[in-house]
């Protein structure tokens, strides 16, 4: 299925109708939002509606939670990155975004825009203009109020019919298998059902409480606590009150240490593991050995839901909690901790880049994305010198995959915020560097590649001289000038000598060394130091140089007469970048291979593979791109491949190739071929 939407993690009960009026109005109408309070199941009725007509929509289904998001800053980037764009270019993000969607036939899921209801009404009103085969399906607590907007209003289940009942059980069941609902418990049940006012979240919450409690005590117990509550709150409209009193009852009845966890985890914006969960949330009364139970106590209690090794909250429920921050006065020290937790996971991160556990940190950044935004948010007021550190360590990672435009907008800023000379400055000039490099705008990299030299030998650093050296030698890759590219990198090995592996940026120096003898037509040599780069890196697990080593031995071996040799390097290539999700790196890695195959006179398999690159050019914003000798080969064969397979059968696979599901395409890509003429 092309798109993404994620997985139902229970049971779909009910919503028969709901179900019914949202896919007839999505069959009508170009924008529609669901809207109710918190709880009511507005996210699972658009999640379940999402799957059943996915059909519909030859460009697939796209899903972007926005609960993790604290304000507008990375709805571009969120959006952008639901719909698998990757832009690389310096073009506005908007603009970016409208031109990938132009021509497609989609659904894009907007779940939770109720806190960005002025930016999501700004973006889907410009979305929709852009794009005559988008449609918008929109969750929040209130309306667009656009004009194309279908409004369509989530309520409770009926509090005394048999869906809500149904859902209660079978959450409660779940919970406590083999559980009698027959008799009094039954009864019990309806009331609970009807006290709750039907609402799915409040009913999954007094569920959770069954097996510690009986149906009825439960039921006793959710009786008298509402009274007290309720009157305590008459505030709120009758359907939030409900809501929010069955949540502070679910409150009344943690231990004292699950409310004070409840509090703090509610500064995290996405999932977290245990270890993050004791670095962040312990102190006081709750020490570091209490947060396991605490954690497993809110799972029980439907507090916070469980994949695998990683904990989530909903956003509803977060509220809640956040009020018992404030109420605590802990917002300000939770909020620095959670911001030196990551930080120390960015520097975790970067020293074990050489080690095998790279590729797993590389994993760890992304999923960790949301909350390294929000400690960048909060470091860049209250400790610029240590925001611009992390900025500096992230970009980098963040540059890898494709995020440039939260890279360049946190450097820029970290820079703008602590203008002072240091080693900190140069890290962020240098991956400032790497950024605008990516997106092409060679002029300001040249001129980020000096300033950051000047400041690392201002301060004697080697790593950033190193480093400065790197982003001089990949701008004369990209430039065409491979002599300099060979100049700067031996100038600075020479001149500070090691090993390859003993750093990072001495690595990235030898690779542009093996780029430059690449592109100045020296395959024996360019061969001999690659292959003993890739030597290191297979023995010390390194996957980033390992990848770019074999896309440079595809193109020795192409150059040298040896097609078959170039596939699996390129192959090879492809493997390592699509576990890293480098949209860049596979649409370079694609065109290797391509290229490797119409040299083996596999014309349409060829075409094939070039229209799956050019799926993946078109991802990252930019026309092929790379180097201009790879430009060349590329054109060379790309000409040999027509020839060969015909110009009817070669449009086809090509067309084939650009217009499937990429991630189907690119399997289909790392295939081997039939071995023709080998």
């Amino acid at each position: 299925m092309v798109g993404h939407i994620p997985e139902e993690t229970t049971s779909f009960v009910g919503r028969t109708a709901e179900l019914v009026r949202l896919e007839q109005a999505l069959t009508h109408h170009r924008l529609v939002t669901l809207t109710g309070t918190g709880g009511v199941g507005k996210t699972r009725l658009a999640l379940r509606a999402a799957r059943r007509i996915a059909a519909r929509y030859p460009d697939g289904v796209w899903w972007a939670d926005l609960a993790p998001l604290d304000g507008d800053r990375l709805l571009l980037a969120t959006v952008s990155d639901a719909v698998d764009l990757s832009d690389h270019s310096p073009r506005m993000p908007v603009e970016a975004l409208c031109e990938w969607l132009a021509g497609k036939r989609l659904l894009l899921v907007l779940d939770s825009c109720e806190y960005l209801i002025d930016a999501c009404r700004s973006l889907v009103g410009e979305l929709l203009a852009a794009a005559p085969g988008l449609t918008v399906l929109a969750t929040g607590r209130q309306p667009l109020r656009l004009a194309a907007e279908r409004q369509i209003e989530v309520g409770p289940m009926t509090a005394d019919g048999p869906d809500a009942l149904a859902l209660f059980t079978e959450r409660a069941a779940a919970l406590a298998p083999g559980y009698p609902f027959t008799g009094p418990a039954a009864a019990a049940a309806a009331r609970i059902c009807r006290r709750l006012e039907g609402i799915p979240l409040a009913l999954e919450l007094a569920a959770a409480q069954v097996g510690h409690s009986t149906v009825e005590e439960v039921s006793r117990r959710l009786t008298s606590r509402f009274d007290v509550l309720v009157h305590s709150e008459r505030v709120w409209p009758e359907r939030h009150r409900t809501m929010r009193t069955a949540i502070g009852w679910s409150h009344e009845l943690c231990a004292p240490a699950e409310r004070l966890l409840w509090a703090r985890l509610t500064v995290f914006r996405s999932a977290f593991d245990p270890a993050s969960a004791r670095s962040v949330c312990a102190g006081g009364p709750l020490d570091a050995d209490g947060i396991g139970p605490a954690l497993e106590g809110l799972v029980t209690k439907s507090v916070l839901s469980r994949d695998g090794d990683r904990y989530r909250m909903l956003d509803t429920i977060r509220e809640y909690g956040r009020l018992w921050l404030a109420a605590l006065g802990e917002e300000d020290a939770v909020a620095d901790r959670h911001a030196e937790h990551f930080l120390d996971l960015a520097r975790q991160a970067d020293a074990g880049w050489l080690s095998p556990d790279q590729l797993a940190w590389y994993r760890r950044v992304g999923e960790a994305h949301t909350d390294l935004c929000t400690a960048l948010d909060r470091l860049l007021t209250t400790a610029p010198r240590r925001a611009l550190e992390l900025a500096a360590v992230v970009g980098f990672f963040w540059s890898c995959c494709g995020r440039l435009r939260e890279a360049r907008s946190y450097l820029e800023h970290a820079l703008a915020e602590y203008p002072v000379p240091g080693p900190e400055r140069a890290r962020a000039l240098w991956a400032l560097g790497v950024t605008v490099s990516l997106q092409g705008e060679y002029d300001t990299a040249h001129r980020l590649s000096e300033e950051c030299e000047v400041v690392a030998r201002q301060d004697g650093d080697r790593e950033m001289i190193l480093a400065a050296a790197y982003l001089a030698g990949l701008l004369a890759l990209l430039t065409g000038r491979p002599v300099d590219a060979r100049l700067v990198t031996d100038q600075v090995l020479t001149e500070l000598p090691g090993g390859p592996f003993d750093s990072a940026s001495r690595l990235r120096c030898h690779l542009v060394a093996v780029f430059a003898l690449t592109a100045l037509g020296k395959p024996a040599e360019a061969r001999a130091e690659a292959e003993r780069l890739r030597a290191g890196c297979v023995a010390r697990g390194e996957c980033w140089t390992r990848a770019y080593i074999d896309h440079q031995l595809a193109l020795i071996a192409l150059s040298t007469g040896r097609p078959w040799d170039a596939a699996d390097h390129a192959r090879a290539m492809l493997i390592g970048k699509r576990e890293m999700r480098d949209s860049f790196g596979i649409a370079l890695g694609l065109d290797v291979l391509a290229a490797a195959l119409a040299a083996q006179g596999d014309g349409e398999r060829a075409a094939l593979v070039y229209g799956i690159g050019l799926a993946h050019w078109a991802t990252v914003g930019h026309p092929q791109r790379g180097t201009p000798q790879l430009r060349a080969v590329r054109e060379e064969l790309e000409r040999s491949a027509r020839a060969t397979a015909g110009d009817r059968a070669y449009e086809s696979a090509f067309l084939r190739g650009a217009t499937g599901d990429t991630e189907v395409a690119l399997a289909e890509a790392l295939r081997p071929g039939p071995a023709v003429g080998h």
